[in-house]
């Protein structure tokens, strides 16, 4: 409903900020990941998801589409609700929730506070196949965010510009996997159209 919320920072916090956009302030409840991301920023977009309830309307905000695509996965499992899925992604990096779930690591899921055994073992059943197809996160340095939203900038350009899906994914993974994460989305659809 709401895809993101673009504005200045008018307060933050380690669990939720302010956003104000023309003179309206959104409350806006975030991980610690996100926060790390924008906490140095005066204005920031983030990517939100909006949980509508009888008695409330609550808005989660995630720096990063990858972010908010595992938040959306995480609460789409019987058992997670929307603050556990932000206290997973407060207490594990992206990185390391891909790999609990894919390696099937009970421990390390069930260290989140408020997750115990079962819900650790449904999380793991349910994505494990999706997480693996996905692959939503790809490297293991903190700029991954960085890369991904490139990537996905620059795939979304280059089918634009009519080039077939797959072999545009193909390229740029190419390209990102040699520049690694020195390369501006510029340089990557010019070489992609280079090379292409």
């Amino acid at each position: 409903m709401i895809a993101y919320i673009n504005g200045k920072l008018a307060y933050k916090d380690a669990t939720y900020v302010i956003i104000d956009v023309n003179g309206i302030g959104y409350h806006i409840n975030i991980s610690l990941t996100t926060y790390s991301a924008i906490k140095d920023l005066e204005n920031c977009k983030l990517h939100t998801y909006l949980h509508v309830k009888e008695d409330s309307q609550t808005l989660y905000g995630f720096s990063t589409s990858a972010e908010k695509k595992i938040f959306l996965n995480l609460i789409s499992i019987s058992g997670v609700g929307p603050s556990t899925g932000l206290m997973v992604q407060s207490s594990l990096s992206a990185e390391e929730l891909q790999h609990a779930i894919i390696n099937e690591d009970v421990k390390t899921i069930q260290s989140v506070k408020g997750i115990g055994g079962k819900t650790a073992q449904r999380i793991i059943l349910e994505l494990k196949d999706k997480l693996a197809k996905e692959e939503i996160v790809t490297g293991t340095t903190s700029s991954t965010g960085m890369n991904n939203t490139i990537r996905q900038e620059a795939l979304s350009a280059l089918i634009t510009l009519g080039f077939n899906k797959l072999a545009a994914e193909k390229t740029i993974n190419n390209i990102l996997k040699i520049s690694g994460n020195q390369i501006t989305l510029e340089a990557l659809i010019k070489q992609a159209l280079k090379t292409a």
